[in-house]
């Protein structure tokens, strides 16, 4: 079992969207620094499951032996846990960072935080994000950290994987399954690995963080081919916009459903060097939690294709301040509805609620 990390108290400051907490000066054996598409293995494998189970199923035992282990619910108390109500559905919490991110330098909070909601009957898959900045109550730390209400991302910081199960746990009130956690430093290997996926852009807009020499990339309306590196512009870029992290959010799950179609209908699973590549390239860049099994997991969902996905964002009523930090607020009464859906597996409850 591998030794916990420390993790440093944020300084405090002002934090709006367009601002990130200071470096943490605390050494790290590898940065903890991940994006959402951590579903994606998931749902790759489980094609591949569906192709050949003997042969697949050996292929995963491979696989998941190299993948990195955490320890997500060290010192959560049981006791203050939602109870399970929907017995065979599954929740799981998803974090990611943006490693490349110049703008990002902390190293020490989560961008991205999605709940993914698998029901009983594996038929489909509902992806709710959580804004990093929305406002919560965070609970206290067992090194005394936290205890008050904060941005939901700093909970990562003050007491790592298991605060941030205890805080999601809390705000939603839906039990945690099982975690996973992406580097984001792994998502142009992923993308390059399928030779590149399709995406319509909305509108028009000009990246100034880009992996390019010059740090800019020009986005143009319509339908078009990224490799990897332009999908890594696309899909971490928010200073381009009058919302920062909403069309964030909207364009990473895009680029989820776009690798997921590419995944399936691109001669990937036809091809055992693509599909190699593929699912090495992202079973390099994911970590996930010591009781969850990707091989079982497939096995489930090997009927799941990217059409039985739902992708939503946690009702709010915009943003707001307090105090001297720029927040998103909860729609405590819409939220409320969605995760009691969710909690009690009512997919077309869900449906709803997430309108």
């Amino acid at each position: 079992m591998r030794e916990r990390q420390s993790y440093a108290e944020p300084e405090t400051q002002i934090l709006d969207l367009h601002r990130e907490p200071e470096p943490t000066n605390n050494p790290r054996r590898r940065r903890p620094r991940w994006q959402k598409v951590a579903l994606i293995t998931f749902l790759v494998l489980a094609l591949l499951g569906g192709g050949g189970m003997i042969a697949g199923g050996l292929y995963l035992r491979s696989v998941e032996s190299g993948i990195e282990r955490v320890d997500a619910f060290a010192g959560v108390p049981e006791e203050s846990r939602p109870q399970v109500v929907a017995q065979g559905a599954m929740n799981i919490m998803i974090l990611g960072s943006d490693s490349r991110d110049p703008e990002n330098n902390s190293g020490s909070r989560a961008d991205t935080i999605i709940l993914a909601h698998l029901p009983k009957d594996r038929s489909s898959a509902q992806l709710i994000s959580i804004p990093r900045d929305t406002w919560v109550n965070v609970p206290k730390s067992p090194e005394g950290r936290g205890g008050r209400d904060a941005k939901i991302n700093a909970s990562y910081a003050w007491g790592g994987v298991p605060l941030m199960v205890q805080t999601v746990e809390k705000f939603t009130g839906v039990r945690v399954d099982h975690v996973t956690m992406v580097d984001f430093a792994g998502f142009k290997e992923i993308v390059d690995a399928l030779g590149g996926i399709e995406i319509t852009v909305e509108k028009g807009f000009t990246s100034k963080h880009s992996l390019n020499p010059d740090g800019r990339r020009e986005f143009v309306a319509g339908k078009q081919t990224m490799d990897g590196a332009a999908a890594l512009d696309f899909a971490r870029e928010r200073y381009a916009f009058a919302d920062g992290d909403f069309t964030r959010i909207k364009h990473q799950q895009q680029v989820i459903k776009a690798i997921l179609d590419k995944a399936a209908s691109g001669g990937t699973l036809a091809s055992p060097t693509k599909l190699n590549s593929f699912v090495r390239a992202t079973a390099d860049a994911v970590a996930v939690d010591e009781s969850m099994s990707l091989l079982d997991l497939a096995m489930e969902m090997r009927h799941l294709r990217s059409g039985n996905l739902g992708f939503f964002t946690c009702p709010t009523t915009g943003t707001g301040r307090i105090g001297n930090e720029s927040v998103v607020l909860a729609d405590k009464a819409k939220a409320d509805r969605l995760f009691d859906a969710v909690r009690r597996d009512a997919v077309p409850e869900i449906l709803s609620a997430a309108k």
